[in-house]
């Protein structure tokens, strides 16, 4: 019985030692998937838990250079991983491609406007378009290197609202604060009751979301279980039914 009773004792002491918590850094277009992820993995991974931190992809990046504890890191485009890697905040052969996107152009759901394609920002009714800061927001980016390769970033940039992040623009014309706006399809399709899409706008280079395991997160050897998860048929089967695409 005492044998009994001590085997159990160190199964429960194992298995205390054996859980984490992990500190997920990720996108914030990723907020619904990640969510649903982190708790299929929770659930699959009893004892551990998963903690999220989302925002625009270069502000995470910059909070986990001034040692913020992040154990994971999910981007929302290369240029935000690059960052990271050259700041050697990755852990070796962890960096991989897990999901893609699209960019696309929305408008409030009960807008009259006229507006069908980029081509149509033109137009003197249009006053305000959102979208994220180029400087800082992958999707940003993205449309700016869009207008440009259209000839029409001189048009629409004095028109820009930017958003810290693209859930901030996918609410400002969910608001009807905006005439039109860019986010990805993802995004537009969790206010698919607020807003429209009206184009799908072609980018020069493909919307694709890298993940990575930090170096120096406390729970390293967790965050690789946790980017191998969202990497695996399960993890993809939840990025697909909010509309990502495979890597």
């Amino acid at each position: 019985m005492r044998a009994l009773k001590l085997g159990v004792v160190l199964m429960l002491a194992a298995t205390g030692a054996s859980a984490a918590e992990i500190t997920v850094s990720a996108a914030a277009s990723l907020t619904n998937a990640f969510k649903e992820i982190g708790a299929a993995y929770e659930k699959a991974h009893a004892g551990d838990k998963v903690q999220f931190n989302f925002a625009a992809s270069d502000p995470l990046v910059q909070q986990i250079a001034k040692g913020a504890p992040v154990d994971v890191f999910a981007s929302a485009d290369q240029d935000a991983m690059d960052k990271a890697d050259t700041l050697k905040l990755l852990a070796p052969a962890s960096r991989r491609n897990f999901a893609s996107n699209s960019l696309v152009l929305i408008t409030p759901a009960a807008a009259t406007l006229p507006i069908k394609g980029i081509a149509d920002l033109q137009q003197a009714g249009v006053a305000r378009v959102t979208m994220g800061n180029p400087a800082s927001v992958p999707v940003g980016r993205y449309t700016k290197h869009a207008l440009e390769q259209a000839k029409l970033w001189a048009a629409v940039e004095p028109k820009a609202i930017y958003g810290a992040s693209v859930r901030q623009s996918l609410d400002y014309v969910a608001r009807g604060e905006v005439d039109a706006g860019f986010v990805y399809a993802t995004d537009a399709a969790v206010m698919k009751d607020k807003v429209k899409v009206v184009a799908t706008v072609p980018t020069d280079t493909p919307v694709s979301y890298p993940i990575a395991v930090i170096a120096a997160g406390p729970q390293a050897a967790a965050g690789r279980k946790f980017a191998d998860y969202v990497l695996s048929s399960s993890g993809q089967a939840i990025l697909a039914k909010y509309g990502f695409g495979r890597p």
